[in-house]
């Protein structure tokens, strides 16, 4: 094999095996461990549930919820009543806004909601604004949640129900996306994302979590880069100390999705400049810390996902030019019709190129003819692109602590 299709047979097989061969890894390994859970008497059922409150322990313990706000005037109201109405002992749970220099009336409408404690703080980003509430707060449990997020009334008791577990020192819950219309097809991408964590949850921990709901013990909690923030850093580095990070799909979220494709990519686009700090120079490709079979998650579904943009292009370069190749070029070995057999990897490496350029060429037609199997090709496009693109953002320009936030979301 020439080195040219040694590029193009690696980079298709890393793409294929991300997209498609990891999960059926993983739905492999989780079943084999149900089998043997099975085998010894315990059953597939009791080894894929979720934790729930120990016996004789504290099944209600004390409870912080911390709501980092910026400009969320329109939304915080709601979100402390939700809140509020949640179904766990008032006098066990308490409601923190942290306001990030917020410039507007989120701190006076977060108090006249019923909110115990609201700071007001200079702007420092995010993570300090939840670092602040982490010093305020009393709970031995340490939840939190984005501004524009819903819990469903039981949420909280599912969150705290994972703790039950002395390992886990980080729950992350479901999210439910809300699409009021519009082009975008997140909710496509983001019940496979769901897949993949509750698989990963089964055998070990998750790769990463989420903004809108998730919790860690008080010892557990971590003080992170403030340009990294908690959704990527805290599942990896709570493995790394020795506890585990999972997923709690009764602990449900209710979240709007951006409505366009194109606004998606600027949301992804911004996220990733926050990630590449983390994957570069946060400790996450360290494998020290880890077991083989989460260094295998975090290659998989991590640093192949990260790397898809090269690989993406190289497969396409790579294809495009064994195409072209004349007779003899393409190599693999002495056939006994060797022009023939030539010939036959030439029409091998078209249908790849030609596939490839019909992805683009669907991703490029969407917008005059949004018809769904368009839009989802967009959809891919797009978010690769958007990896690609924040690299550069962070490469160019770095990576600021502070947000802004996205109005079609509230």
């Amino acid at each position: 094999m020439n080195p040219v299709a040694a590029i193009f047979w690696t980079a298709a097989g890393l793409l294929v095996y991300s997209q498609a061969g990891y999960p059926l890894l993983l739905a492999a390994l989780a079943w084999r461990r149900r089998a043997l859970a099975g085998d010894q008497g315990h059953g597939p059922a009791a080894a894929a549930a979720p934790a729930t409150p120990a016996a004789g322990g504290d099944a209600q313990p004390f409870v912080s919820i911390i709501v980092a706000a910026y400009a969320e005037e329109p939304v915080i109201a709601r979100r402390v009543e939700n809140l509020r109405a949640l179904d766990y002992p008032g006098e066990r749970v308490e409601v923190i806004v942290s306001c990030d220099g917020s410039p507007d009336r989120t701190a006076e409408l977060a108090r006249a909601a019923g909110a115990d404690v609201v700071l007001e703080r200079p702007r420092e980003g995010k993570v300090r604004a939840q670092d602040a509430g982490v010093e305020r707060a009393r709970g031995e449990i340490l939840a939190f949640s984005d501004a524009n997020s819903l819990w469903e009334a039981d949420a909280l008791r599912a969150l705290v129900g994972a703790f039950a577990d002395p390992r886990v020192g980080y729950v992350c819950g479901h999210v439910q996306l809300i699409n009021d219309g519009g082009t975008s097809q997140e909710g496509l991408y983001w019940r496979y994302e769901m897949l993949l964590r509750r698989l990963e949850s089964e055998l070990r921990s998750v790769t990463g979590g989420n903004g809108a709901i998730y919790a860690t013990r008080r010892e557990s909690y971590l003080r992170v880069d403030p340009v990294m923030g908690h959704d990527l850093s805290f599942p990896f580095n709570m493995v790394k100390r020795g506890w585990r990070a999972v997923y709690e799909p009764r602990a449900r979220a209710w979240e709007k999705t951006v409505p366009s494709v194109e606004g998606e990519f600027a949301r992804k686009r911004r996220f990733m400049g926050h990630t590449w700090p983390i994957v570069v120079r946060g400790g996450m490709l360290s494998p020290r810390g880890y077991d083989p079979l989460y260094a295998l998650m975090i290659f998989s579904h991590r640093l192949l996902r990260y790397l898809s943009p090269a690989l993406h292009l190289a497969a396409l370069a790579s294809s495009l030019r064994l195409a072209r190749a004349r007779p003899g070029c393409a190599g693999g070995g002495a056939p006994a019709h060797p022009r023939r057999a030539c010939h036959r990897r030439r029409r091998r490496y078209r249908v790849a190129a030609a596939l490839q350029l019909g992805m683009l060429a669907a991703a490029a037609a969407a917008p005059l003819w949004p018809a769904r199997p368009l839009l989802i090709a967009r959809h891919y496009v797009l978010t690769t692109a958007s990896v690609a693109a924040g690299l550069w953002d962070w490469l160019t320009r770095g990576t600021p602590a502070g947000w802004e936030p996205v109005e079609e979301v509230r």
